[in-house]
């Protein structure tokens, strides 16, 4: 199957992921973390975004990655999506993010599960950009209650 997605590109664990622009509400610079004792391991916290109380996901250990290690480039992506039903406010840690960008997809079929570092289930789709491949997230799997 072949289509474009205009995506944010944002770098995670050495991997590159795309989330769709329309989703994006902010990109920020690493903010102050409340932690919250009985939340799972991916959940770092919250954070204060303009106000607003906001989770933040460790992006990479929900999908099978390595926890994230701030550095400079790292950001906070926060994103409106559905969880449980429900629309929320929700912040992604990224090492980096890249671009906004439009790109093909080059399978949008079925995701190899051998040579993924991350948990093909999270996966929707896999396009191409500056010949690198990019996993176009499944935010409705990413963000299912579990």
């Amino acid at each position: 199957m072949s289509a474009s997605l205009k995506s944010l590109i944002i770098g995670v664990a050495g991997d590159l992921f795309a989330i769709p622009v329309h989703v994006v509400c902010d990109i920020l610079d690493l903010l102050p973390v409340t932690g919250v004792p009985t939340a799972r391991a991916h959940v770092n916290g919250l954070i204060n975004v303009r106000g607003r109380v906001v989770p933040l996901m460790d992006l990479g250990m929900k999908i099978g990655l390595p926890a994230a290690v701030a550095t400079p480039d790292s950001r906070f992506v926060v994103i409106e999506t559905f969880v449980g039903g429900e629309e929320t406010m929700v912040a992604l840690r990224a090492d980096k993010v890249h671009e906004v960008a439009e790109f093909d997809l080059v399978l949008a079929e079925e995701i190899p599960r051998i040579g993924m570092r991350c948990r093909a289930e999270f996966v929707r789709a896999v396009g191409r950009r500056h010949g690198r491949f990019v996993m176009v997230l499944d935010l409705e799997r990413v963000f299912a209650v579990d």
